[in-house]
């Protein structure tokens, strides 16, 4: 019994290291990247955040709104025919510092 409860631990120890080597560091500079970035969309069509938005030029505002994951999905799907983007994660953390950094 003691040493499944070892192993155990062990497993959610491992989990738990990784999951947070998994989540990367947040950043305006890696936000920065992956706004510029045509793979963060559909390679296909090779847009990016800053076709639409260069220079931030739209967003000034955008960091306020507290649905900013959501606003930040809706064009990846539809304008960058992309993924959605988990909001929990570094790319999306780091992407919503950098529009945050419009209002400023």
């Amino acid at each position: 019994m003691q040493k499944r409860i070892v192993a155990v631990a062990a497993v959610a120890a491992l989990l738990f290291t990784s999951s947070v080597l998994a989540a990367g560091k947040i950043s305006a500079d890696k936000g920065k990247e992956l706004f510029n970035d045509p793979k963060l969309g559909n390679s296909k069509n090779e847009s990016s955040c800053t076709s639409c938005h260069a220079d931030g030029k739209g967003l000034e505002k955008a960091g306020e709104n507290k649905k900013l994951t959501k606003l930040i999905n809706n064009c990846l799907v539809t304008q960058m025919e992309g993924e959605k983007i988990d909001g929990r994660t570094a790319s999306m953390r780091s992407l919503k510092v950098y529009i945050k950094s419009f209002n400023q």
